[in-house]
């Protein structure tokens, strides 16, 4: 150590970039050594260890601004210190683990937006044999269920998947898909209808329940959203839905209007 060190000596002792313990110097965290007379700067087992010591705290995860202080303090406030920064890394690590497996589950598209239940109707949609269409437009209608109704989501998902273990509701549901390729003036589109309301007034259970409906028809805005997205790719379906809706108003039901 006889006449100190380099810059760059004392940079890989301290196993950091010279550019790095400049920006140190800029920042005050490690004092400028004086300059030789050769007039190149010299660093001594001091300033080596300070290098040493805010290299080790900004890799614990310090921020910078606060390695300062925090080596200038008392045993006591830098333990206090060091136990804060420890809170802040822990919740970033949480935060890192709940993106990681928002990664790990857009390897799935359904499960990226939706919860695993919601996915497992999707997935019983598919099973059932519903158009690939058809389940990719009720994911969509799904994921803005979830963002505008939030509080109502669980029975939403409650009410399809009623819907899904009754027999008669899969069935015209299918043959209101398959009526988008009929003629807008096909008198069948509102023989479906007719059918569509019929059933649900005559199960009553298949509307879902009543609390939601009311929440549905506070938020009647945000259900005209969901139930016309998707209108320019299935306007037969989104006629569909209005008759069948008119319908049941019409039988004093109390369904939200757009």
């Amino acid at each position: 150590m006889m006449g100190g060190l380099a810059i760059g000596q004392a940079a890989a002792y301290a196993d950091v970039t010279v550019k790095t313990v400049r920006h140190y110097h800029r920042l005050g965290l490690v004092d400028e050594p004086r300059r030789d007379s050769s007039g190149y700067r010299r660093y001594g087992s001091d300033e080596l260890l300070r290098l040493v010591q805010v290299r080790t705290l900004a890799t614990a995860g310090v921020p910078l601004a606060e390695i300062g202080e925090l080596l200038d303090a008392d045993a006591g406030r830098f333990t206090a210190a060091i136990a804060d920064v420890e809170r802040r890394l822990n919740d970033r690590i949480t935060d890192l683990i709940a993106r990681r497996d928002t990664l790990h589950r857009l390897a799935d598209g359904d499960r990226a937006l939706l919860p695993d239940r919601a996915c497992a109707v999707l997935d019983r949609m598919r099973d059932l044999g519903f158009d690939a269409e058809y389940v990719a437009g009720q994911r969509e209608g799904l994921v803005l269920a979830r963002a505008l109704l939030p509080g109502g989501f669980d029975g939403f998902l409650t009410q399809l998947e009623l819907r899904l273990d009754d027999a008669g509701y899969v069935e015209l549901t299918k043959r209101s898909w398959e009526a988008e390729g009929w003629d807008q003036d096909d008198p069948r589109i509102e023989e479906l209808a007719i059918a569509t309301a019929d059933l649900y007034l005559a199960n009553p259970s298949l509307m879902g329940d009543p609390d939601i409906m009311r929440a549905w028809i506070d938020a009647s805005t945000k259900y005209a959203l969901i139930n016309t997205h998707g209108e320019v790719q299935a306007p037969i379906s989104t006629r569909l839905t209005a008759l069948t809706e008119a319908r049941l108003r019409a039988a004093g039901v109390p369904v939200p209007r757009e």
